[in-house]
C-alpha cells in the first residue's frame, strides 16, 4: 500500500519517451525481522525512477514500516533498555532473551546493550542542549536524589521537572551535584536560562536544601517558593518521639489541609504551642518555613495536590533507586546519569497533567489567586 501510494503520487510525472518516469522494480532481497512472536521473513517492494540517469540518485522510495537496515521491531527495540533499566544485567541478556522470543533470536547478545548504552548517552546529551525559547513553565519542582552507595556518598543527581502552559509535567534538567551545593543548582539553572528558558515559573516546590532556594532566587529571582510538605512533616517528625510522632503527624497534615490559609495559620498556631513547650526543635524546624509552607494558597485550589509536595520527582526516582539498588558495583558518572534520563523518559509516559489546566492562563496573565479562587478585580 506505501508503494502504490508512492507511485500515484508520481504518476504525472514522465521520462522523455512519455512513460511513467517512477515505476514498481520488483523486491529488494528477503530479510528477517524479528518480532515479539518469533523471526518474520519479508522482502521490500522496489521503486525506480526511470528519469534518474546514470548518476542513480532521483526519487527514491523509503518505507516507513519497514525502513533500511531494520533488523527488530519497534517493541523488541523498546524491550532492550526497558529490560536493562529494569535490573537485567548486560551479562545475562542472552539467557533472558532466550527465554521471551526463542533460542534462534539473532543480533541480541550483550555487546547490543552496549551499543545501546552509548546511543542513549547521546540521545541525553542531545536532550540536554536542546532549545527552550519557545517554552514556557509555570511550576518548577526540584530536588536532589541520591543513590549511595551506588555513587559517591557526596555526589546526587540534581532533578528538575516543569509544568507547562498546558499543564504538562515535562523533564527539564539532570545534572550530578555536589551534595546540592548553590553552585550546583547554579549551574543547573543559568543552562536553562541560556537555552531560552528566560521567563521565571511562578512557583518552585522543594525540600528545605538551601542551595536549590539560594541559586534560584539568584537566576530567577520574581519565582514565589513553595517547601515540600511531605519533606518538613518528616523533618519534624524526626525531632519528635516516637510515641508523639502519629498525632503530630496528624496536626501537621491538618495544617496543608486546611480550607483557607486563615485556617491553616489557625491550625499552624497551635501545633506551635502544643509541642513548643516540650519539643522546641520541632516548633522551630515548623515555624522556620511558615510563608513558604502556605505558599500554595495564592494559587488555584485544583493546584493544590500538585505543588505542595515534590511527589512529581519522589514518585519517579522510587523506580530509578529501585533499578541502582539491583546494579552491581558503583555507577559511574555517565552511567548513572543515563539511566535516570531513560528512566525518567519511561516514566514521564505516564505522567498526569495538572488537574485545572485551564487555570494556568489565568496565572500567566497574572491573575491573583486567594485561597486557591480567582479574585476579582473589586476584591483585588
Amino acid at each position: 500500500m506505501e508503494v502504490t501510494a508512492f507511485v500515484e503520487m508520481h504518476a504525472d510525472l514522465t521520462d522523455e519517451a512519455g512513460r511513467r518516469r517512477v515505476v514498481r522494480h520488483g523486491h529488494l532481497p528477503e530479510r528477517e525481522i524479528q518480532t515479539g512472536i518469533g523471526p518474520v521473513a519479508v522482502r521490500c517492494p522496489r521503486v525506480r525512477d526511470r528519469g534518474a540517469g546514470e548518476t542513480g540518485s532521483g526519487i527514491r522510495f523509503t518505507s516507513q514500516i519497514l525502513p533500511p537496515y531494520l533488523r527488530r521491531a519497534k517493541s523488541i527495540e523498546e524491550l532492550l533498555p526497558w529490560l536493562y533499566l529494569k535490573g537485567i544485567s548486560t551479562g545475562d541478556f542472552s539467557e533472558a532473551l532466550a527465554a521471551l522470543l526463542g533460542p534462534e533470536a539473532p543480533g541480541l547478545s550483550a555487546s547490543t546493550i552496549v551499543r545501546l548504552k552509548e546511543v542513549w548517552q547521546g540521545d541525553m546529551e542531545h536532550w540536554q542542549r536542546r532549545d527552550l525559547s519557545a517554552r514556557r513553565y509555570v511550576y518548577f519542582w526540584a530536588d536532589g536524589i541520591y543513590f549511595s552507595p551506588r555513587l559517591d556518598d557526596k555526589q546526587c543527581i540534581l532533578v528538575i521537572i516543569g509544568a507547562d502552559e498546558l499543564g504538562r509535567k515535562e523533564l527539564l534538567a539532570i545534572a550530578d551535584g555536589y551534595r546540592e551545593s548553590a553552585q550546583s543548582w547554579r549551574e543547573v539553572l543559568l543552562d536553562l536560562k541560556r537555552r531560552g528558558l528566560t521567563i521565571a515559573p511562578e512557583l518552585a516546590t522543594g525540600d528545605g536544601a538551601l542551595g536549590f532556594w539560594k541559586a534560584l532566587r539568584e537566576v530567577y529571582g520574581t519565582t514565589r517558593e513553595q517547601r515540600c510538605w511531605v519533606h518538613k512533616t518528616a523533618n519534624v517528625l524526626n525531632k519528635l518521639p516516637k510515641g508523639v510522632q502519629p498525632r503530630a503527624k496528624q496536626h501537621l497534615q491538618d495544617i496543608w489541609m486546611a480550607e483557607t490559609k486563615q485556617d491553616a495559620e489557625k491550625v499552624f498556631n497551635f501545633f506551635l504551642e502544643a509541642y513548643g513547650a516540650k519539643y522546641d526543635k520541632a516548633a522551630a524546624c515548623l515555624a522556620k518555613d511558615r510563608d513558604v509552607l502556605l505558599a500554595f494558597y495564592d494559587f488555584p485550589a485544583e493546584h493544590w495536590k500538585h505543588i505542595r509536595t515534590t511527589n512529581p520527582i519522589e514518585s519517579t526516582f522510587a523506580t530509578v533507586r529501585l533499578r541502582t539498588t539491583k546494579t552491581k558495583g558503583c555507577l559511574s558518572r555517565k552511567t548513572a546519569l543515563t539511566m535516570v534520563f531513560k528512566l525518567c523518559q519511561s516514566a514521564s509516559k505516564k505522567w498526569r497533567r495538572l488537574d485545572g489546566s485551564h487555570q494556568i492562563a489565568e496565572i500567566i496573565k497574572g491573575v491573583k489567586f486567594k485561597d486557591g479562587e480567582k479574585l476579582t478585580e473589586r476584591a483585588a
